[in-house]
């Protein structure tokens, strides 16, 4: 008996933790489809009380790369912004520039380019990321501030 409700334990286990996880859209891929991927967001944001940024690019772009490191490489940066965000990564090449998903937000002027959802996938802010430039990475303070104003602060 206690090897039957072991097994009818571990299946429901299992079958309702994928579910609760979400899994983070790490790289620029042309196959994915930004309306699922949104999807799945926004029932995660709902759930941890997060926003959502969209995270426009592609693996051709050199500021897409530059980006990330940047927030890999600052502990306080990636930390509030996990805290705070979910960040969606959505392609845009010439393999897949996902116009019908885009056409629904403004226009983008350059790449990366950031768009600030609320946790239901409302649209709030649409961001240049040029401007969080310095030199050749990016402005640590400008970076952060344009967080801090975008973050639902509980």
């Amino acid at each position: 008996m206690n090897k039957l409700f072991f097994i009818i334990s571990f299946y429901l286990f299992t079958a309702i933790i994928p579910a609760q996880q979400f899994e983070p859209v790490t790289k620029f891929d042309p196959t994915r489809n930004p309306e699922q991927d949104l999807k799945s967001a926004i029932e995660y944001a709902q759930k941890t009380n997060k926003r959502i940024i969209l995270d426009v690019g592609g693996e051709w772009c050199i500021w897409c790369h530059r980006i990330d490191a940047f927030i890999e490489s600052h502990k306080e940066i990636k930390e509030f912004l996990d805290k705070h965000f979910v960040v969606v990564k959505i392609n845009y090449s010439k393999e897949n520039k996902n116009e019908k998903f885009l056409s629904k937000f403004p226009q983008i002027p350059g790449f990366p380019h950031f768009f600030v959802l609320d946790k239901d996938g409302k649209f709030l802010h649409s961001q240049d990321t040029g401007v969080l430039e310095k030199d050749k990475d990016y402005d640590e303070v400008k970076f952060m501030e344009f967080l801090k104003k975008w973050a639902f602060l509980k």
